[in-house]
């Protein structure tokens, strides 16, 4: 026996020493460059049938559009917003037309994308989530948030960058608070969260909810959720609580004096505009799980009382998935943290404050991430081996669904590349709606197919009682399209509703292009009683003193048209005019 242990011995002393496994390496750099290099690409792709499209809707109303906006930059900066029109001026300099514009859209984007990622990676860790070991999650809450079709209106639409900018500060932010070094945070992480804070209020006001977040990430994520939390980081709430009194003071002054926002709104009260918001909640979740059927211009019904269109159901079923993520908070942690998140963040827009379209897709970019902690939750559950599935298989069907968003979204921008295309597709979706079918009208007319707008137009007055502004652009659609007398029957029609120097001076314009002086300098008399100081008046009266010879009197009017400030794309006209008439006055008096 002392033998055999001997031997033992000798042989255990012979076995080569185990030693532990080396520390696997982190995630070198150019692994997450690739991944943001091949996120750019994807998204660019997806997005470029928009990239050069025109400027649309409300962009016409914007500096960059308007034709003779000042080029001082504080013209610009001045105001709400300011980061954000700061945007606009960058592009303004650079370069006028669209693209441009739609470039740095989809470039902010991705960089949100690139945030998301980083944002979902923290959250699964602090879960103790399987998925926080891999990029697999991540990747693939980064991809659905970059490709996801319900993104295009924020993308797309120029104007929609102040969903993409201010976002992009606000998850800057976050991330800075989930990804600091201690449990305590210290000045410099304070500072940077309040600066980015401030950048993103800057950029749009819906921004302001970000204490909300992190008050509730503080509380959640603390062991037996509690306020320890939120007390050892009092360096970054007590200035951001500051912030938050100043900000709300500007929202509801900005507020007061909205046209489209505020509860002033006419013939709209806070709980209607509430009890709407409780149907409309589900039809978000509707679009982010199926996105078809998407619009521009949802024409929303509103519930006038919590029973109308069912709005108590939706109060109901809200209060019980509230209820239910509270309740199972601890033992499904990331998707309870991630509705609690979605309900937060949807509030500013979906709440209690009126705003007059009830449903926009764009107020869905913010609160998605929420959306997406549920869905990485629920994959982190999926118990691979049960279902004989690999990572792998794992792997290929979360691309295969990046593929089918990607495709869905090319699509979706295919009719954002075009004004006639979006309002198309908003009219034919919502046929009830007038406003798509207005808007339809204008866009065929800026087109050159006056028959089609004076069609539309004639639909629009259909659904809805015709007013002034719809009566003058039928008016006009049909003096295009060559039917004077239907274009002169609208025109005193709107004349009838207000009489204005603007209407009575396109009626002129229709009786001068059939060579109807007399009733034409009638009209144009009575639109000089109405508004002598209207420049047009004179612009259009030395256009027919010309054709009648009467050059003294054209000139008169053409520089009486200058002197009171005609409108700058006619002015060009207006000086030809001018020194032909001069011209022609030389030669009759020679």
């Amino acid at each position: 026996m002392p033998e055999v242990r001997a031997r033992a011995k000798r042989r255990a002393a012979a076995k080569p020493a185990v030693t532990a496994p080396p520390p696997k390496a982190g995630p070198r750099w150019w692994m997450y460059a690739a991944g943001a290099g091949l996120a750019l690409y994807v998204v660019f792709q997806a997005y470029g049938p928009a990239l050069y499209g025109p400027f649309l809707f409300d962009d016409t109303r914007a500096p960059y559009y308007l034709p003779n906006f000042p080029n001082d930059i504080l013209a610009w900066v001045t105001g709400v917003r300011p980061l954000l029109m700061f945007t606009y001026w960058i592009n303004y300099q650079l370069s006028k037309e669209p693209f441009g514009f739609h470039v740095l859209n989809v470039a902010l984007h991705v960089c949100n994308g690139v945030l998301v990622f980083f944002i979902v990676r923290k959250l699964l860790a602090l879960g103790n989530a399987r998925g926080s070991k891999d990029f697999l999650l991540p990747g693939f809450a980064a991809a659905v948030f970059l490709l996801h079709p319900i993104q295009t209106e924020s993308v797309s639409y120029v104007a929609g960058r102040s969903e993409c900018l201010s976002v992009l500060f606000f998850f800057a932010a976050f991330t800075v608070f989930l990804y600091r070094r201690s449990a305590a945070a210290s000045w410099g992480v304070a500072v940077a969260v309040l600066a980015l804070s401030g950048a993103a209020v800057a950029s749009k006001e819906h921004t302001l909810v970000l204490p909300g977040l992190l008050l509730l990430t503080d509380y959640f994520w603390n062991p037996g959720f509690s306020f320890s939390g939120i007390r050892r980081n009092w360096r970054i709430y007590t200035p951001l609580a500051a912030g938050g009194l100043v900000g709300l003071a500007f929202i509801a002054k900005l507020l007061a004096g909205a046209p489209s926002a505020g509860f002033h709104i006419k013939d709209l009260t806070w709980y209607q505009y509430f009890f709407t918001e409780c149907r409309a909640f589900f039809v978000y979740l509707r679009l982010f799980v199926f996105p078809i059927g998407q619009n521009l211009d949802y024409d929303y019904s509103i519930s006038r009382n919590i029973l109308d269109h069912g709005a108590i159901f939706g109060l109901v079923a809200i209060l019980l998935l509230a209820g239910a993520a509270i309740y199972f908070r601890r033992q499904y942690p990331l998707a309870s943290y991630g509705f609690l998140v979605y309900l937060l963040l949807m509030a500013p827009t979906s709440s209690f404050v009126p705003i007059k379209d009830a449903l926009a897709e764009r107020r869905m970019y913010l609160p998605m991430i929420g959306l997406l902690l549920i869905v990485v939750a629920a994959l982190d559950r999926i118990d691979l081996d049960r279902l004989h599935m690999g990572r792998r298989k794992l792997a290929a069907a979360m691309g295969a669904v990046a593929v089918i968003l990607a495709i869905a979204t090319w699509q979706r921008n295919q009719v954002w590349a075009s004004d006639v295309a979006l309002w198309e597709d908003a009219a034919h979706k919502a046929p009830w709606n007038a406003r798509a079918h207005f808007q339809l009208a204008h866009a065929y007319y800026m087109t050159g197919r006056f028959g089609a707008a004076a069609a539309s137009y004639a639909e629009t007055a259909r659904l809805q009682q015709p007013n002034y502004d719809l009566l003058v652009d039928w008016g006009l659609a049909y003096d295009d399209a060559g039917q004077p007398d239907q274009a002169l029957a609208k025109l005193k029609q709107a004349a009838a509703l207000d009489p204005s120097a603007h209407v009575y001076s396109q009626i002129a314009r229709v009786y001068a292009k059939q060579s109807r002086w007399p009733e034409a300098l009638d009209a144009l008399a009575q639109a000089e009683k109405l508004d002598s100081g209207y420049a047009m008046i004179y612009y259009y009266r030395g256009g027919i003193r010309a054709k009648t010879n009467d050059f003294s009197g054209a000139v008169a009017d053409y520089q009486h048209a200058l002197a009171l400030g005609v409108d700058p794309s006619a002015e060009p006209s207006v000086r030809q005019g001018l020194a032909f008439a001069q011209q022609q006055l030389l030669r009759s008096q020679r």
